[in-house]
């Protein structure tokens, strides 16, 4: 037992997030419980709503604590998360756990450089002058394939494409080696071919880095690709958690069955492409 519980990089138990509304408390999710073990791929799936960006915005801590309360334990590295006050959170926030959120332009402020916003993150963190800053950006935009870094870092935002900008982002959150590295439906702007890179990028920052990977997609084909295990939420909880092939082969959950054969029906007339 002691041994699983060491390779778990995030341990969630328990989790409950309730909001304050005009007709008293609307619970937005309960009782998750999962773990992310080092150099994994947790896929989340389920449909708009159910309360998957919630469960990250609560494990970032992100809500604000006048109008949600968030309930239950998550341990980040042998720490405990919930609770920790803003400043506290910051300095975990980029380093330790990375956010790769689903619009690319909103995580961008339009008035600054791509360069400044990249250089501003990494030193945030790190106490490195702006040259070492500079030539970590540069490297690790290499390494998610973006062409000549050295110029893109003086562009801004509205200059990139979605998919660059997805890219940015990636190279963002991966240049300080998170532990845990939460991708929020990280496809879901991009073309077919910008889908293949991105998700290419994430499976090398995972096996180079050994981050773990939280993975929260509507898409089953993105899930069935990327992910070790799946956990499918329905209504705010988890009805189903299961080895990847498991849950494709023989998913337990009426719930499940549902998503998959949705999934089933509407790819039928499609031809089926094997990428070498």
């Amino acid at each position: 037992m002691l041994g699983t519980e060491q390779s778990n990089v995030l341990q969630v138990r328990d989790l409950h997030v309730q909001v304050k509304t005009q007709n008293g408390a609307a619970t937005l999710v309960q009782d998750i419980n999962f773990e992310l073990k080092r150099g994994r791929v947790l896929g989340l799936v389920g449909e708009s709503g159910c309360g998957k960006t919630v469960t990250s915005m609560s494990l970032l801590q992100l809500f604000d604590r006048k109008t949600t309360t968030i309930e239950g334990s998550i341990v980040l590295q042998g720490r405990e998360l919930n609770g920790l006050g803003d400043k506290e959170m910051r300095k975990i926030r980029g380093k330790d756990i990375a956010f790769i959120m689903q619009n690319p332009m909103n995580a961008f402020t339009p008035v600054f450089t791509i360069g400044h916003q990249f250089i501003e993150t990494i030193r945030s963190h790190k106490e490195w002058n702006k040259k070492q800053a500079t030539e970590l950006a540069i490297e690790a935009m290499h390494h998610v394939n973006l062409p000549d870094p050295v110029k893109l870092l003086n562009h801004y935002p509205f200059q990139l494409s979605g998919g660059m900008l997805q890219r940015v982002m990636i190279a963002i959150a991966a240049c300080l080696h998170p532990a845990v590295i939460i991708a929020d439906e990280p496809t879901t702007a991009l073309d077919v071919n910008n889908q293949k890179k991105v998700l290419h990028h994430l499976d090398k920052i995972r096996s180079e880095y050994g981050s773990a990977i939280l993975l929260i997609s509507h898409d089953l084909g993105v899930i069935s690709e990327m992910a070790d295990e799946v956990a499918v939420m329905q209504n705010g909880r988890i009805v189903e958690k299961a080895d990847v092939f498991q849950l494709f082969d023989e998913p337990q959950h009426e719930y499940t069955q549902k998503l998959l054969n949705a999934r089933s029906i509407l790819h039928l007339d499609e031809p089926i492409i094997h990428l070498a």
